[in-house]
């Protein structure tokens, strides 16, 4: 496969105060990338060309696809020009599973009531996080958020794109992946997480972006209790969070942050521990 460049260079006109002139500016690229289970295609996402193998495995990780790396067979990443079809291929039993599972979301044309295993499959529960005794101070979280702004390079060059990092207390950002989208963001740095044997229950995942639910059942399927953000969450997060035991932190802004769920798991002096 050729290589992709994950920013470009463009020409602007860049107006200031003290005029407009020409100038040039880093870019984020953005192109879909599919992902294909028995050769048939399953979702298109616009996302970053990078990191298409963590991308694969950790979006078939959070969207229960598999119930671990070892379910998948291999990862083919085929570059068709106009956009990237990454072709998995799934062991016997995780592909009966997914055939079974598709067949039900399909639903023959124009049926009513088709619709309504889609809606349920986006509702789905997520994994319980409440047995997880990870506690974090508030001056775990305040320095997670700005441990990862150091680990952005992408978003350094172009202010364009989203980062989802891994932090463990007294070891910092262990992980982290950047995409133009949060979701695939977020999707990559679980399946580098996988791919690297890194527990999820031992971290919290921080995010740059707001938190809706999908983030939070990303989250549970990491296997982290927490889950940590610069921007605000959606209400329907905040109970999905509540209901799965998850610890979620918004609004992250220098020593400020709101804790919404679970602040049981927060110490107002240094950071706690990991059982």
């Amino acid at each position: 496969m050729r290589s992709r460049q994950p920013i470009s260079q463009t020409s602007r006109l860049a107006h200031r105060a003290t005029g407009t002139a020409p100038a040039n500016r880093m870019v984020p690229e953005e192109t879909p990338v599919a992902f294909s289970f028995a050769g048939t295609t399953h979702a298109v996402m616009m996302a970053s060309p990078a990191d298409f193998e963590d991308f694969a495995l950790g979006f078939s990780l959070t969207e229960g696809i598999i119930a671990s790396p070892d379910e998948i067979e291999a990862i083919e990443v085929e570059d068709h020009g106009a956009g990237i079809d990454i072709q998995i291929r799934l062991k016997d039993q995780a592909n009966t599973r997914f055939e079974a599972r598709r067949r039900r979301l399909a639903g023959p044309v124009g049926c009513g009531l088709c619709g309504i295993e889609s809606i349920e499959e986006a509702m789905r529960s997520v994994d319980a996080v409440g047995a997880s005794k990870l506690t974090l101070g508030a001056t775990d979280i305040t320095s997670a958020v700005r441990l990862l702004s150091k680990v952005q390079p992408l978003h350094a060059e172009t202010g364009a794109v989203h980062a989802a990092g891994f932090y463990i207390p007294g070891k910092g950002v262990v992980m982290a992946r950047e995409d133009v989208g949060r979701h695939n963001a977020l999707d990559k740095l679980a399946g580098a997480l996988a791919k690297a044997g890194i527990d999820g229950s031992t971290g919290a995942v921080v995010v740059t972006s707001r938190v809706s639910v999908e983030m939070v059942q990303k989250t549970a399927a990491i296997g982290s209790a927490f889950i940590m953000a610069v921007s605000a969450p959606t209400a329907l997060a905040i109970r999905t969070a509540e209901d799965a035991g998850m610890t979620l932190v918004a609004l992250v802004r220098g020593d400020d942050f709101d804790v919404f769920t679970h602040p049981e798991r927060v110490a107002y002096g240094v950071a706690q521990n990991v059982a």
